[in-house]
């Protein structure tokens, strides 16, 4: 992108303003965050084919509330169609929606508003929502079967311990003799005391997430070891690492070839991003280029970028194509994570079913273990 666009274009907002009664106050701030990322690109979308078609943009914005279906992004288009015909910027209006339109989709828009480029610039925020929602329904797509898989079977776990041992328990007692083996006192004992203090154990989780949301809000130095737990653990580490790069090339992509300058850009990554190493990482390379060097040494000091994307930053940068070079990052990484998904859901299922078959197998050799002894009794008889 042009030199000459970039200094067109405003300082960039991390943060918006706080809604404002013509925007519906904080009700509709509320309102505002249950719009779904699909709905936001569908908007997107739609916009840029309006602008690209010489409509004006309150005229665009007037069609799009006409069709959208009475909702949160209906009241949003009404309020943006009011701010934009009262003379206001449509990435200013949009700031007072910052629980739909975040730093980065606002910026993108102001650097659109400030290149003429505006539907280009639609279109490259449409595609980019798109493609994240699509990594995130293929994660959410993969969970799901596990998960339900688990939940059904401690559900059912529970209620053999809570409700079908202790009925075993009274003939055992009526019909054996002598002592029980350990492995039918063990799961008789878990049963017993499931089905008094259940209800402590659902008590006990609750507050330790309730705590462990608390600590991740407030503690860095929590929220830092478990980020960098959640970068280790077995399985589902590299996904989450892998899908931290991809975000940051395609955001950081997306953004400098929209005209966002190189600072104001990485501004926007560290303020969008969540996980603390990833954001010390993006710090890193915010003082080095404010310093005058490059991208590559502190992405290559911060561990979170391996050589293949140091290298192919620092190519980017030399030839001026740095855009370029993170879009190809982004393509691979984006891959990798698709790659990543499948194969670690297909590890995940034997493994819950064999987890399965280990404690029911358990169960089962408990309660028949009684019922041996019996008939070895009867057989010495």
């Amino acid at each position: 992108m042009p030199k000459k666009l970039q200094r067109k274009i405003p300082a960039p907002t991390t943060a918006a303003p706080a809604a404002t009664p013509a925007a519906g106050g904080g009700l509709a701030l509320f309102r505002s965050k249950r719009v779904t990322p699909r709905t936001l690109a569908e908007f997107t979308s739609q916009l840029a084919v309006l602008l690209n078609a010489g409509i004006p943009i309150t005229k665009s914005l007037r069609i799009l509330e006409g069709q959208l279906p009475p909702g949160p992004m209906k009241r949003i288009a009404a309020s943006l169609v009011e701010d934009v015909e009262g003379g206001t910027a449509l990435s200013e209006a949009m700031t007072k929606h910052d629980g739909v339109f975040d730093a980065l989709y606002t910026n993108m828009v102001r650097a659109g508003e400030a290149g003429g480029v505006q539907e280009e610039i639609l279109n490259r925020l449409s595609g980019f929502l798109t493609a994240s929602e699509a990594i995130k329904s293929r994660v959410k797509g993969a969970l799901a079967y596990p998960v339900a898989i688990l939940i059904v079977a401690i559900a059912v776990l529970l209620l053999v311990f809570a409700f079908v041992i202790p009925r075993f328990k009274q003939v055992f007692e009526a019909t054996g003799k002598g002592a029980m083996h350990w492995t039918t006192q063990l799961v008789i004992d878990i049963g017993e005391h499931l089905k008094f203090w259940w209800w402590i154990y659902i008590v006990v989780v609750a507050l330790l997430f309730a705590l462990h949301r608390l600590l991740l809000a407030k503690a860095l130095g929590y929220r830092s070891v478990m980020h960098r737990f959640a970068l280790r653990v077995p399985l589902f580490g590299k996904l989450v690492h892998k899908s931290l790069v991809a975000r940051f090339a395609r955001t950081f992509g997306t953004l400098i070839q929209s005209g966002v300058p190189h600072l104001d850009a990485l501004d926007i990554l560290a303020a969008s991003t969540t996980n603390v190493h990833m954001k010390s990482a993006v710090g890193g390379v915010q003082a080095s280029i404010r310093e005058g060097a490059g991208f590559a040494v502190p992405m290559g000091e911060s561990g979170m970028f391996d050589d293949i994307v140091v290298n192919m930053v620092d190519v980017g940068e030399q030839t001026g194509e740095l855009d370029r070079m993170l879009a190809k990052i982004a393509d691979r990484y984006e891959t990798e994570v698709d790659r990543t998904i499948e194969t670690t859901f297909k590890l995940i299922e034997p493994i819950l079913l064999v987890f399965l078959a280990v404690a029911v197998g358990f169960i089962v050799f408990a309660l028949f273990m009684p019922l041996l002894q019996m008939m070895q009794g009867l057989g010495k008889r």
